[in-house]
């Protein structure tokens, strides 16, 4: 493998804490080779790759999300700009959807702050699909 990192580097270098790799790479996120030290390296991909973790995390994507998403590039090489644009469009109708919800919420929150109720009749936000909520507000069952 050319240019090999060792996990230190690649915390280092990435900013993701060691133990942070360890676990992306029990669920299959990244991959490293073993030296003859059992010593894990690192190609030089794992950065970007990282890099791509961090940030759907900060959108608040779920890692399974990611698994699927970098199911679709490729092993043994670093991808292209072509497979790193299928990859992105795996994630579009979700990224779409999360987008709607934030709207959702920097537009409606003020009307249900306070409220403690889940199903206000404007309110999709706290219990979105809430059926008994089109019954109008407040508690519909009791205890």
């Amino acid at each position: 493998m050319a240019q090999e990192l060792s996990v230190g580097e690649v915390a280092r270098r990435s900013g993701v804490a060691v133990s942070a790799l360890h676990f992306y790479e029990r669920k299959g996120l990244i991959h490293s080779l073993r030296t003859a030290g059992n010593q894990r390296r690192y190609s030089r991909e794992v950065l970007r790759r990282l890099a791509v973790i961090r940030v759907a995390q900060r959108v608040g994507l779920p890692l399974e999300a990611v698994a699927n998403a970098f199911a679709a590039l490729p092993e043994n090489k670093t991808p292209t700009k072509a497979e790193w644009a299928r990859m992105s469009a795996l994630w579009k109708d979700e990224l779409d959807q999360r987008i709607e919800q934030l709207r959702l919420l920097r537009d409606q929150l003020t009307d249900c702050i306070g409220c403690g109720c889940l199903s206000l009749k404007k309110c999709r936000l706290a219990n979105p699909g809430d059926a008994l909520g089109e019954q109008g507000e407040g508690a519909q069952r009791w205890g």
